[in-house]
């Protein structure tokens, strides 16, 4: 026994084993004591209420929800609409962010100066104020029957922006979604293997995406009814078609310029990273230009963009929780509600926070993935 406890490695997991059950005590500790204070004053506890009925809807979802649907299909509907809106915001601040780093480091002065004052105004002022703000400005458009059309593709109110929308329900669109990722993860593959002439991979990707989309638009279509339903002013509001609500449309607008001014800076922290002599290198060689910087320099800037990004990433998903300042039904404003309509509120609160960290894990786990697939051997490094 004390020849093992000389052992360093022996001692390390001892102490490790230790700690992890001090945790695991005091937190038995607090649960259990919890329990007994909520049991003593008659509140109830566990996750049996998911089953009860909520009473109360929502004006936005992506599956059914209204005020007969239970805790849990609500629960579900708002971590629903969290994704939706954190997948969208993170796509258009990544575009925007590109952007305006490209902008930062451009030799035009005009550009450069565009890309500098956009990132010190929206980045200098709070996402929340942000959010407000594009807020306002949606609902202040005119009401539906002065509603600005859209070359007769749609109109923009105060209601929100009314869209032509096809017969297909939320499933049909999340397999078009699967079926999008899978066509360019696998001709990006068959490319780089060249299994077949890679000019007609893309072609044909794309041929396939058409007749999957034919083929789920078809499928749960219902004879007699139209393929496509258009936006139509009945009385004060409109009938058919997609409406955009505002508070969606405030709250990715906000993340989306507001993470975008972040994103700029950190695109142009990692191209300024790159070293000279690495293009020289390349012009060397006898690449061109745009060789260059599409075979090194972009390669090189995205692997040290990518830990920083990946940060921004969670922190902007974090940030879909101003959702709630705004009226948008998100997983936070469902769960606040929930704790003032059902009191549960340790539970309500584990499955915020349990949502959270599996999302925010997630984009981790994925950035880390890139990370190391893109890291040059001997510098990988954990974001």
């Amino acid at each position: 026994m004390l020849s093992a406890l000389r052992n360093r490695r022996v001692r390390g997991w001892i102490i490790q084993a230790a700690v992890l059950g001090i945790v695991v005590g005091l937190t038995a500790s607090f649960i259990l004591t919890a329990r007994h204070n909520l049991t003593a004053q008659g509140i109830s506890t566990g996750f049996g209420f998911l089953e009860r009925t909520t009473g109360w809807p929502i004006n936005f979802s992506l599956i059914e929800a209204d005020d007969r649907s239970t805790y849990a299909r609500m629960l579900l509907a708002g971590l629903l609409n969290t994704l939706l809106v954190g997948v969208i915001g993170l796509a258009g601040a990544s575009l925007i962010g590109m952007t305006v780093g490209l902008a930062r480091i451009s030799t035009n002065a005009v550009l450069n100066m565009i890309g500098t004052v956009y990132v010190e105004i929206f980045r200098n002022v709070p996402l929340i104020l942000q959010g407000f703000f594009w807020y306002a400005l949606l609902t202040h458009l005119p009401s539906p029957r002065q509603a600005i059309p859209l070359g007769g593709f749609g109109f923009l109110s105060n209601r929100g922006l009314m869209l032509p929308a096809f017969d297909m329900g939320w499933l049909d669109l999340g397999l078009l979604v699967i079926g999008v990722m899978a066509a360019v993860f696998g001709a990006t593959r068959l490319q780089r293997a060249a299994l077949i002439n890679p000019r007609w991979v893309w072609p044909g990707a794309l041929a396939g995406l058409f007749v999957l989309f034919l083929v789920l638009l078809f499928t749960g279509h219902q004879p007699g009814d139209p393929l496509v339903t258009y936006p139509e002013l009945k009385g004060l509001r409109f009938v058919g078609g997609f409406v955009i609500k505002p508070e969606f449309s405030a709250l990715v607008i906000a993340i989306s310029v507001f993470g975008g001014a972040y994103i700029g800076e950190i695109v142009r922290g990692g191209f300024l990273a790159v070293e000279r002599g690495r293009i020289e290198a390349g012009l060397a060689l006898g690449l061109s230009g745009f060789q260059v910087n599409w075979l090194v320099r972009i390669p090189l800037a995205i692997r040290a963009m990518l830990p920083a990004l990946a940060n921004q990433y969670v922190w902007l998903m974090k940030a879909t929780t101003i959702g709630i300042a705004i009226g948008f039904p998100d997983y936070f404003m469902v769960v606040s509600t929930s704790i003032n309509q059902s009191g549960q509120t340790i539970e309500l609160l584990a499955l915020l926070m349990g949502g959270f960290l599996i999302i925010n894990y997630s984009i981790g786990w994925v950035m880390n993935v890139l990370n190391r697939r893109l890291a040059i051997k001997g510098r990988e490094t954990e974001t």
